[in-house]
């Protein structure tokens, strides 16, 4: 198993490097990594990862700034993303964190750590160990903050 990390210069945070430590953490695979300067860049650095270097899944990684036009941006690229996806017919998980999530530097590093870990867990899960994700359907899973929970009727 192979799994693809791209990651943007743009990000204020080394996701790519939290990303790959939490990887390594839950499973013996290979990593390739693939830098970028934005999140637009990111699904043909996604679609590369998986045509040319052969990964099994990707996370593509970016920190969108909080203006209209950075959450137009990172819209972009959420769209190719799920063109990249179909294209390929192979999962990438999207790890976005906006800066305007956050109130302070300080929480806004703690929430890309933090996302990007269980995202990890996530890719991991999705390709060797899918039942785990069938066991906590309908669980209220979120990334980074607190999970919600299931609806209570």
């Amino acid at each position: 198993m192979k799994i693809g990390v791209c990651d943007t210069t743009f990000s204020r945070v080394n996701m790519g490097a939290i990303a790959i430590d939490e990887l390594r953490r839950h499973a013996s695979v290979s990593i390739e990594r693939y830098t970028v300067p934005g999140v637009k860049d990111l699904p043909v650095a996604a679609k590369k990862l998986i045509e040319e270097r052969e990964c099994d899944i990707v996370m593509a990684l970016g920190m969108p700034g909080g203006v209209d036009k950075d959450k137009m941006c990172a819209h972009e690229a959420s769209q190719g993303l799920i063109k990249a996806q179909l294209m390929t017919n192979t999962h990438i998980i999207e790890v976005f964190v906006h800066e305007d999530e956050a109130k302070n530097d300080n929480e806004l590093a703690w929430l890309a750590e933090r996302r990007t870990r269980e995202h990890a867990e996530n890719a991991v899960r999705l390709i060797l160990r899918p039942d785990d994700l069938i066991k906590m359907a309908g669980t209220g899973q979120r990334q980074g903050f607190e999970d919600a929970g299931p609806a209570r009727r």
